[in-house]
């Protein structure tokens, strides 16, 4: 390929990758308003394509504009940060964000909650709990009424199992209580997130599992698979990190193939710490808004509208094909968001690492909200043109019967 080629293929590429939805993107279109001053805009966290149409979040937003009498809008976002900006500064009158980033957000810029998300069992949170084998020391404390026995101390040194690096019940709940409760001991700078991996492996153990995603002890799922694998050891030396129905969900009555197969042979066999209240609530996202931008009277609107699509199959159809969720829950900011940050607040870094997620979107937008990476590609482009232009006027003419080296 000559240079002069190259070099075009580049511009191209460069000057395409500039364009929103040139070359890499496949974008879903979505209604516009008409009238900005009677128009809600919903923050979603958007796919480039829907397999399946009912996903589509516009699906939502037509069922909400008729009920509101409004007409509605998606602002495509692409990450739980750009949802808190749009809030922030008015592109977005509502936004769903997961837990984590809506206390985050409630802290630092004062958002609030309209309504909450219910889980599979009706509550719009989980109890975090831990779940060990029933013969185990720790069961075996927590079961004998005797006040000299804490199956919390006992668990120091145990091969621990937790749902991923920072999940809500299956780590920052957990930890966050043990540590506040001086069970655990923070190892490494109490500001840095990097510390929670060092503490856990140094309370617990060096083989505890903290899962990647997509690894086979991810997630609820993979932490309770852990415990009952227990690949490492005996079944007694294991703790598994999870939501309080998180047995019943994988191991109750329509089994996972591995729950059992090791030193568990029956349901009761696995046994619960700190049930029913738990370590903490991990919260379901809530639906934010700006106090600043929505108005009261717009709030118990969309309450009432999700109080209207509660009642009947075809809107909670709605509900479950978007948002996958069985209904929705009327509820305030410090109901639902309260006891969470008193429950994660001592975890090593952990307000540091939630304010960094949301700082990381102003880096990639310029003051006037043009994506930094643009104007660099823009002048790429022009470096590239200038390139050929320059190498053009340089390269020594052939004379018309010889041809290039192949080397160039």
């Amino acid at each position: 390929m000559t240079r002069q080629m190259t070099a075009t293929i580049l511009i191209v590429t460069l000057l395409a990758a500039t364009v929103p939805g040139c070359l890499f993107t496949t974008e879903t279109s979505y209604s516009t308003c008409s009238d900005d001053d009677n128009c809600l805009k919903i923050a979603f966290e958007v796919k480039e394509e829907y397999q399946n149409i009912d996903e589509n979040p516009q699906k939502l937003a037509d069922r909400l504009g008729e009920l509101m009498g409004q007409e509605v809008e998606i602002y495509p976002v692409n990450s739980q940060a750009a949802t808190i900006e749009a809030l922030r500064f008015g592109n977005a009158d509502i936004g769903f964000l997961d837990g984590g980033a809506a206390w985050l957000s409630w802290q630092e810029y004062g958002l609030q909650v309209a309504a909450a998300e219910q889980k599979g069992d009706g509550r719009a949170y989980y109890n975090a709990i831990a779940w060990v084998h029933i013969d185990s020391d720790m069961a075996q404390a927590d079961l004998d009424d005797d006040p000299a026995t804490d199956p919390l101390a006992l668990m120091e040194g145990k091969i621990s199992c937790h749902t991923s690096a920072l999940g809500s019940s299956g780590m920052l709940l957990p930890m966050g209580y043990l540590i506040n409760n001086g069970y655990v001991d923070v190892v490494g700078d109490p500001d840095e997130i990097d510390s929670l991996h060092a503490t856990v492996t140094n309370h617990f153990s060096a083989d505890s599992s903290i899962p990647d995603s997509g690894t086979p002890y991810y997630r609820y799922i993979g932490s309770l698979r852990c415990l009952a694998e227990h690949a490492l050891g005996d079944a007694t030396d294991y703790i598994s990190f999870a939501k309080d129905p998180t047995v019943p969900d994988y191991c109750g009555e329509d089994p996972e193939s591995w729950c059992f197969e090791g030193d568990f042979t029956q349901t009761s066999d696995f046994h619960p710490i700190m049930a029913p209240e738990g370590f903490g609530r991990a919260p379901s996202h809530p639906v934010m808004y700006n106090p600043d931008v929505f108005t009261p009277e717009e709030v118990q609107s969309l309450r009432d509208a999700f109080t209207t699509m509660n009642g009947n199959d075809a809107d909670l159809t709605i509900l479950d094909d978007v948002l996958s969720t069985p209904g929705m829950t009327i509820i305030g900011t410090e109901d639902h968001l309260g006891g969470y940050g008193d429950s994660i607040e001592d975890v090593p870094g952990i307000v540091a690492y939630f304010g960094e997620k949301v700082n990381k979107v102003k880096v990639a937008s310029s003051d006037d909200g043009i994506p930094l990476f643009v104007p660099l590609l823009v002048i790429g482009a022009i470096g590239a043109v200038i390139y050929v232009v320059k190498n053009r006027k340089d390269e020594p003419k052939l004379p018309v019967n010889q041809a290039p080296s192949s080397e160039e």
